[in-house]
């Protein structure tokens, strides 16, 4: 909104410092301060509303060292989330850019979905909130829009070289030709192309473009109008399984926002190498045209994640609910798949990973030995795995910093992969 609004004062009127919202470095520096402010000031009041709506957490006594403490914290905090990104994104992002709209959209419709889930829970006094078909619906709702919208938006394409592709028969949108820099620094013309293409980057390949299309091989050459067959579950796999992994990470204070901010820092970065054309060629990723505005969006989801904190951290005055965490596993999911970067989630997302793989093994195990020696055994002392270091006797505050820690590493080793072929 307000870039807008500037850019037609620039124009119009000549008004000094208008042209600072050009910069996306000015605006993402806002986005951040404005979030976190927004989080800060707007936290209170909706902590204040949520106990006068006696929205309050019903614990549930897994016998762990302060649970009736939390007893009565109000739940569905991640309103504050919301809030905190979706309204700096409408002052400061462009709001005629599609990676933004539908950033917008997964934010929303994950929220809303998740806040349907707190909401059974609370007034309905149903403790299994949500039906788990309905909210599976909801995410399978969430990965077509966004698989369609990746392949019939215009907006939505990557450059190639030219005779890449003429050569794997990609549809292409417009032709050009730009100067890259060769030996010595001299400059030398190339043609390139915009295309429209499921291609995604690959860690660690020095070659590392790989097409969905590419598991069709049997169709020959029909493998390219047909992609959509796998394109459209593969991306609803990755939503509904990287939503429901921050779902299973929220759990000890501080623990889900923490890991989160981390993981926008990496997006963020992500989003300004794909959109600078100079950046991503000596990178070897792909340059993708207006993918820039997921910089500002990145920006605001690491102001929210902060902020939440203020409010978040040991002891919790407030917690995120399935209103936050759904939201936040899809904002991070849904990024990751329009920057191309989806195949580097696993380690991105380790945390995640872990916390999905503990309920998986346990549920899996109890399951298999109960059939096999008459009685139920487990792996963990709890499922998810941070309860199973409380079950050890390990504070929260504690567990909660050396899982920050292990998600900053796979950042930046996640990083890393930009170079490492």
């Amino acid at each position: 909104m307000l870039y807008h609004l500037f850019e037609l004062l620039e124009n119009n009127y000549d008004l000094p410092g208008a042209g600072l919202f050009r910069f996306i470095s000015f605006r993402s520096g806002a986005a951040i301060i404005l979030s976190l402010i927004i989080s800060v000031l707007i936290g209170d009041k909706i902590i204040s509303s949520l106990k006068r709506l006696q929205i309050g957490e019903t614990v549930r006594d897994l016998g762990l060292d302060g649970q009736k403490v939390k007893e009565g914290t109000p739940t569905m905090g991640g309103l504050i989330i919301i809030l905190s990104i979706v309204i700096p994104c409408l002052l400061l992002a462009r709001l005629d850019n599609i990676y933004i709209i539908l950033m917008l959209i997964t934010t929303l419709w994950l929220g809303l979905i998740g806040g349907a889930d707190d909401y059974i829970k609370v007034f309905k006094k149903d403790k299994g909130g949500l039906k788990g078909k309905t909210k599976v619906i909801g995410q399978i709702g969430l990965g077509v829009i966004v698989a369609v919208v990746m392949l019939k938006h215009s907006d939505i394409v990557l450059r190639v070289p030219l005779d890449y592709a003429q050569k794997h028969n990609l549809e292409i949108t417009e032709q050009f030709t730009v100067d890259v820099p060769r030996i010595n620094d001299v400059l030398s013309a190339q043609k390139m192309a915009y295309v429209k293409t499921t291609l995604t980057n690959v860690p660690f390949l020095k070659q590392n473009n790989w097409d969905y299309k590419y598991l069709l091989f049997f169709l020959g050459d029909n493998a390219g109008s047909l992609v959509y067959i796998v394109f459209v579950p593969i991306l609803v796999f990755i939503i509904t399984a990287i939503s429901n992994g921050a779902n299973l990470t929220d759990g000890v204070d501080g623990l889900l926002a923490g890991v989160s901010a981390i993981i926008a820092v990496v997006l963020a970065i992500f989003a300004y190498v794909s959109s600078n054309t100079i950046i991503a060629d000596y990178l070897n990723i792909y340059y993708i045209p207006h993918s820039e505005e997921l910089v500002i969006f990145s920006a605001c989801f690491l102001g929210a994640c902060v902020g939440f904190l203020w409010y978040n951290s040991f002891p919790a005055k407030v917690f995120m609910g399935d209103t936050g965490s759904l939201a936040i596993g899809g904002i991070i999911a849904v990024m990751a798949i329009l920057l191309r970067k989806e195949l580097l989630l696993p380690l991105l997302c380790g945390i995640f990973l872990i916390e999905n793989l503990s309920v998986v093994l346990q549920v899996g195990y109890f399951k298999y030995s109960r059939k096999k020696y008459g009685e139920g055994r487990r792996i963990f002392l709890m499922s998810p795995l941070h309860h199973h270091y409380q079950k050890k006797g390990i504070h929260e505050a504690k567990i909660v910093t050396r899982f920050w820690i292990i998600a900053i590493i796979l950042a930046l080793l996640t990083i890393l992969t930009l170079k490492v072929r």
